[in-house]
């Protein structure tokens, strides 16, 4: 087998896993009830343009679509980045609300814990590493196509 094959195999692999973190993604926002407002609808849509542009490239895999998916999956990891901020922000808010007294040393700890779980939006961070890994020195984007 040579390099080549591998380095294809090896492609497709990590493709597929990112469409699995992003399917698993996408099924944990609807268990959890993630639509309660406009803000939660965000993942979603980073799902679903993940998917489109990883398909995309599985079925395609020339320049415009190597292109096109490191460009989406870039905002899909600032997405998961920002979305761990949001959920921070407001685990902080919320023991604030019930200690408003207490230190922000006290109460960073029970942030980090709170019920907003700050590495769910980590999901999108790694299907968006895992998918931008497989583009690495990929052939068609070192063509002059």
């Amino acid at each position: 087998m040579t390099a080549e094959v591998v380095n294809s195999r090896i492609r497709r692999f990590l493709l597929l896993l990112a469409i699995f973190a992003l399917l698993a993604m996408l099924t944990e926002l609807f268990l959890a009830e993630h639509t309660k407002e406009t803000l939660q609808f965000i993942p979603f849509i980073l799902c679903g343009a993940g998917l489109i542009a990883l398909t995309a490239v599985l079925l395609s895999p020339q320049k415009s679509t190597l292109i096109f998916l490191r460009v989406v999956m870039t905002l899909v990891a600032l997405g998961g980045l920002v979305g761990t901020g949001i959920h921070l922000l407001r685990n902080f808010e919320f023991e604030q609300e019930i200690r408003p007294s207490a230190a922000i040393g006290d109460i960073l700890l029970p942030a980090l814990k709170g019920a907003a779980p700050l590495l769910a939006p980590g999901t999108l961070v790694f299907a968006a590493l895992l998918a931008l890994a497989a583009t690495y020195h990929h052939p068609a984007l070192e063509s002059s196509e």
